[in-house]
């Protein structure tokens, strides 16, 4: 972390060193042209997660032209590039760069029809239904104001462009990679995340917890096979991973305190070939979801207690007891919002933006690997906020409905976020957010 006293909050958005609203607004908006070519480029040309190179060259070239010492392949096809503008705290950027694994069906002008293989060989339409496309087009605007604003602010401004958000692999990837020891170590870390449940260029935020450790739990139901007509002859597993998913129901429901949040999902159960044949085996894919490490682990423990519990009562032998597994590799930390840094960027953003424009909202169950940098760096002060991408309209429509469930959510092959409102608000948002943190007294 940087030796600079951090006097921060004693600046606000009205302070001597912000410049005029209009100064910041229209340099915005003299960019929204090339940014927006830019998103319809990215969008049209998304990539799997660790296979970003075409757009990590493209976030690399923007950097360079700018100015910023510019360094790839960090953690893969990660991007990290450093503005050092004299003593003063530092203060890291990130944008997310993967897309999906699914087709887009939005009938944009520019819609993706790339294509490429998962990690699993698997061929897959590849889509940027999650609206990082948006992330990187903002991050590149915000670059340009706060080089455009170098007078205006001091210390050094590093920016990441982060490789596998979806898959949980990239910001580990560039922790390992050395992203705090061969680069500037931040004071503090800002990203955001386009809104498929707020309304166009209205920002979210939230205190504390606001997304999920995320595990995926792998679960082998072992029985005794046999004939469909002679089932007193096996141990059915089929039956017994149905006692096991309705008895995880209440891991949630009767063992966790109510006002502790948690989900427990079986979004899969694979078992049989045939009528009249019960199987040797059934397979159960769970995600599991919480803020905090205690009801993470109680979480964890109650499905293996569970599934071990249930196979003893069905008389399974010892030797074909279920095998639970969760892959830590693919574990995702909850992402939380650090006090006093959010209360003061909610409270910029406020004065910048107007109360109406800024909302706080609930956390959410999505999993997120900005939360990794933080884990790694305790010390860091850090806050992922939410720019609304849904048209006023069709928002209007939905509450009038008493419907939110009408909009596509992220994810949805359908989600077109109304991308000028949110590149727009994002580069705004994060270039006063820089200033701020940034700002000279």
């Amino acid at each position: 972390m940087s030796s600079v006293p951090h006097a921060f909050g004693a600046q606000t958005a009205a302070s001597p060193a912000m410049p005029p609203r209009a100064e910041i607004q229209s340099g915005v908006r003299a960019d929204m042209g090339e940014l927006m070519a830019l998103y319809r480029e990215l969008h049209a040309n998304p990539e799997l997660s660790m296979q970003e190179t075409r757009s990590a060259a493209r976030m690399a070239e923007e950097a360079r032209r700018l100015g910023f010492e510019v360094t790839t392949g960090v953690g893969g096809t990660g991007v990290v590039a450093v503005l050092r503008n004299g003593e003063g705290p530092t203060l890291l950027l990130r944008a997310d760069m993967d897309g999906l694994p699914m087709e887009e069906r939005t009938g944009l002008p520019f819609a993706s029809r790339a294509r490429g293989q998962t990690r699993e060989g698997q061929d897959t339409f590849i889509a940027h239904s999650c609206g990082h496309d948006t992330h990187m087009t903002a991050w590149v605007g915000t670059a340009r104001r706060l080089v455009a604003l170098r007078d205006r602010w001091r210390g050094t401004l590093v920016m990441v462009a982060q490789p596998g958000e979806e898959t949980s692999q990239g910001a580990k990837a560039m922790i390992e990679d050395g992203l705090f020891t061969r680069f500037p170590r931040p004071d503090f870390a800002l990203a955001f995340h386009d809104s498929a449940t707020l309304p166009a260029g209205t920002i979210g935020y939230t205190p504390g917890p606001t997304l999920a450790n995320v595990d995926s739990v792998d679960m082998v139901v072992r029985g005794v096979g046999g004939h469909g007509a002679a089932p007193h002859t096996t141990r059915d597993p089929i039956v017994l991973a149905s006692r096991i998913v309705t008895s995880l129901q209440t891991l949630v429901s009767r063992e966790l305190d109510p006002l502790d949040s948690a989900v427990v999902t079986v979004g899969s159960f694979q078992a049989g070939s045939k009528h009249n044949i019960i199987s040797d085996e059934a397979r159960l894919l769970l995600t599991v979801r919480s803020y905090t490490p205690e009801v993470r682990r109680q979480l964890l423990d109650g499905i293996a207690r569970i599934a071990r519990g249930e196979a003893i009562a069905a008389g399974v032998p010892e030797d074909r007891m279920p095998v639970v597994t969760v892959r830590e590799a693919e574990a995702t930390p909850a992402t939380v919002n650090t006090d006093p840094f959010t209360q003061q960027m909610a409270g910029t953003f406020r004065q910048w933006f107007g109360e109406e424009r800024v909302q706080q909202i609930r956390p959410v169950m999505a999993g997120e690997d900005f939360g990794r940098f933080r884990l790694a760096e305790p010390n860091l002060q850090s806050m992922i906020f939410w720019v609304g991408g849904v048209p006023q309209a069709q928002y209007d429509a939905a509450v009038a409905a008493n419907d939110l469930s009408r909009l596509p959510s992220l994810h949805s092959p359908f989600w077109a976020p109304e991308a000028d409102a949110v590149i727009s608000t994002a580069t705004e948002a994060l270039t006063v957010a820089g200033l701020q943190v940034l700002g000279r007294p």
